[in-house]
């Protein structure tokens, strides 16, 4: 090792960089993300006359175009390649993300033939039309517009990022390096409450679609300059290369022998034939969805049930503390390391023993609405331990994908698993709309809740059970460690 190690040369971490990309790029997906949801109920909805049940049929509409999205995502990202699928990605959301601004203007436009005005024009004149029901289904209807745009590039992010993750690391670390990069979608969460309400307080909700939607098109600059192949990039050393390529280097393999293997490919295809597959995205189906109700409703939740809107200074802080809390997920990238280097398990078995840990603590859940009345806080902490799991699942999830396909498949396969995940998020998104309407206008009563606190109770619930069934057809569909070979 030590002979190995002065014939290389010293060891460089140029991987790292990479994995800090990453996760600013996440932490930038994520923000785009939740502009909406810590705008519209209470800075939007007044203006365009929006209920629960429209901002549901926003994010369902969201969650169903990115699901679309991602089906073909990761094969175009395979087909361009890591470096420019990314910049076509993030370029497309931040594109979309500024778009929602100007959903106003052109909504002005349409309904009171308002068409030259500035933002605050635009309140204005929307103010004036008697004609509710025109200004729901025009502004609606260009929302979800700028949603599916958002959706057409933010369901690249994942893909790209999973195949660089793939790579720039060795199996065994590919789990922690995703769980560095993914905590960017809980930093992302964290920031969003700190800076989102108060620009939309200061300068209205439109500048904060701009200004957060912007930040995509600085990482763009970056991204363009810091990223090359590892076998091309001049700031990776040999050491660092062979440390990278150790699953697929030995003495015995030639390096000829590992380009001939990196480049053969899976058909689109061909993917949904190995089980494999099937197993990813059933995981993701069902959990997916638990993470956007929490990253789309839990502002709404603050304001409905406790009557803390997301201007009010608890909320936020209420909000950031959840996803701090969250941040605890980083433990998810650790866990299935120990499993292999300490347990002597397989990549395979450590991260679905690591998983099942996980699945466990979302029971949490069922605890959120029936201790809620001793403190917000109750159910602040628990669905901030419930988002740590599911991150912690998430980073694990899609690691499994490198254990066991090649390299060219990974983004393929991603995209896949990701439109199993965006439906399952569709149909949440929508559930929990309706619902919440229905628990309101009927007073519904449910085991002892009523009204709004039914509904969360039953989708907290819901929430709850989702990563145990869905680790249990998982373990059954791939009980034990099969890498797909071509």
């Amino acid at each position: 090792m030590n002979n190995s190690s002065q014939t290389l040369g010293k060891m460089t971490n140029y991987r790292w960089m990479i994995c800090a990309m990453l996760f600013f790029a996440t932490t930038i997906n994520y923000l785009d993300r939740q502009v909406l949801s810590l705008t519209w109920k209470d800075f939007i909805a007044e203006e365009f006359h929006w209920t629960n049940t429209h901002y549901g049929y926003i994010t369902m509409f969201f969650s169903g175009f990115y699901a679309l999205c991602m089906l073909f995502a990761g094969r175009f990202v395979d087909w361009l390649d890591t470096k420019k699928g990314f910049l076509w990605a993030i370029g497309i959301w931040s594109l979309g993300a500024c778009m929602h601004a100007f959903c106003g203007i052109i909504t002005s436009g349409m309904v009171a033939d308002s068409w030259m005005v500035g933002f605050k024009g635009a309140r204005q004149a929307i103010a004036l039309v008697d004609n509710a029901g025109k200004i729901i289904n025009v502004s609606v209807t260009l929302f979800i517009l700028a949603r599916a745009v958002l959706a057409l590039g933010e369901a690249g992010n994942f893909p790209a990022a999973i195949k660089a993750t793939a790579e720039y690391f060795p199996k065994k670390d590919r789990g922690f390096a995703t769980s560095i990069f993914n905590a960017g979608a809980q930093i992302g969460a964290l920031l969003a409450p700190l800076t989102i309400p108060v620009i939309a307080t200061k300068w209205g909700w439109e500048m904060a679609f701009i200004i957060i939607g912007a930040s995509g098109f600085i990482w763009m600059g970056f991204w363009v300059f810091v990223y090359k192949k590892p076998e091309k990039n001049p700031n990776v050393s040999p050491a660092e290369l062979a440390y990278i390529n150790q699953d697929e280097l030995s003495t015995h393999i030639a390096e000829e022998k590992i380009e001939e293997t990196q480049t053969k490919k899976l058909s689109f295809m061909d993917c949904f034939n190995f089980k494999q597959t099937w197993a990813f995205a059933v995981g993701k189906f069902m959990t997916d969805g638990v993470w956007w109700f929490f990253l789309f409703w839990v502002p709404a939740y603050l304001s409905s049930v406790y009557k803390m809107p997301s201007s009010d200074p608890k909320a936020q802080i209420a909000i950031f503390a959840l996803y701090g809390i969250s941040m605890l997920s980083l433990i998810g990238g650790w866990l299935p390391t120990y499993f292999v280097d300490k347990k002597g398990m397989n990549p395979y078995a450590g991260r679905m023993r690591a998983m099942l840990i996980f699945a466990f603590f979302p029971l949490l859940a069922l605890l959120a609405q029936p201790l809620g009345h001793i403190s917000y806080w109750v159910p602040i902490c628990i669905i901030g331990i419930a988002g740590a799991a599911h991150q912690a699942w998430s980073a694990n999830i899609f690691s499994t994908i490198g254990d066991m396909f090649p390299k060219s498949a990974i983004a393929t396969v991603t995209g896949i698993g990701g439109m199993a995940g965006g439906v399952g998020s569709m149909l949440i998104n929508l559930g929990s709309g309706k619902l919440f309407d229905y628990s309101i206008e009927s007073n519904m009563n449910f085991l002892g809740f009523s009204g709004i606190e039914a509904g969360y109770f039953i989708i907290f619930s819901i929430c709850a059970v989702a990563y145990l069934i869905g680790w249990i057809i998982m373990k059954t569909l791939v009980p034990k460690y099969e890498p797909i070979e071509i």
